[in-house]
């Protein structure tokens, strides 16, 4: 059943998240997994696992995702009409489980016997993404839309439902190898209801938003297959990028999106964290 703006916003606003909304047509997810495919052939599973990022501004057709009417209109329902891209990155976590290319069947390789809980395998820990980010004056908002499905075996995302109303948490230095996160930082457990994690499986096609301020993880792709997503970040143009020498960054891939920007916040400057 399809929502309304009003209760996508409302649903929103309480939870933090929505997850499971349906977006791409099989033939354009066909389209873009064919795409995707000539990216990986290009440059490889290694690069393109974490590398690809702002490319919406070199390819047509993930600058086609990143303003798809049913993506944006979701967007639009929670952050008003007028809406800048952030930026945006695609994330795959591939297998560590190899076909065995003689027989087809599936074999663990020498890293899946030694990983199988988890240990130096790649994951993305408790976390907010406003912390990375730092903005003042309105909120951020992440899509993930998938191109693989997103399941619990292949490491989808995990949420705590209406964490969000509790304010940026503290992060630190992550102990445990294999976190995905640029800076290697993690929220620490004590302050991590993980009692009340929900998994956001997705089918693919599908997309899930996120507050970010939104405490998330995901685990580990202990299955065969690969999880691939595109990870887009939206703001409304009221929201202004807070000055942080210590952490400086540039949006250099900025693009309004929806309606009108009054603001200027990110037009023709450089903008630091």
């Amino acid at each position: 059943m399809k929502r309304d703006a009003a209760e996508i916003q409302d649903l929103y606003e309480q939870q933090g998240y929505m997850s499971a909304i349906p977006i791409l047509s099989p033939e354009e997810l066909q389209q873009a997994r064919d795409a995707f495919a000539e990216l990986e052939r290009k440059h490889g599973e290694d690069y393109t696992a974490y590398s690809l990022h702002n490319v919406h501004k070199e390819y047509d057709w993930v600058m086609g995702l990143a303003k798809h009417p049913k993506l944006l209109e979701a967007v639009i329902a929670v952050l008003g009409p007028d809406v800048i891209l952030l930026d945006s990155r695609f994330i795959c976590k591939y297998p560590v489980c190899k076909t065995q290319e003689s027989t087809g069947v599936i074999q663990p390789n020498n890293t899946c016997d030694k990983e199988k809980d988890g240990v130096g395998m790649p994951f993305v820990a408790w976390h907010q993404d406003m912390k990375y980010w730092g903005f003042d004056g309105g909120p951020v908002l992440s899509v993930w839309l998938a191109l693989d499905d997103s399941l619990e075996d292949n490491g989808a995302l995990q949420v705590i439902p209406g964490s969000h109303h509790s304010g940026l948490l503290p992060h630190y230095q992550s102990k445990r190898a294999g976190n995905m996160l640029s800076v290697n930082q993690e929220i620490p457990e004590e302050l991590v209801e993980t009692e009340k994690a929900i998994l956001c499986p997705l089918q693919a096609g599908q997309m899930s938003i996120h507050d970010g301020l939104l405490v998330h993880a995901s685990d580990p792709n202990t299955s065969n297959r690969r999880r691939c997503g595109y990870v887009i970040r939206y703001v409304p143009t009221c929201t202004y990028p807070i000055q942080d020498p210590e952490r400086p960054r540039t949006f250099l891939a900025t693009v309004l999106v929806s309606g009108t920007d009054k603001h200027n916040h990110f037009s023709n400057k450089t903008s630091e964290l």
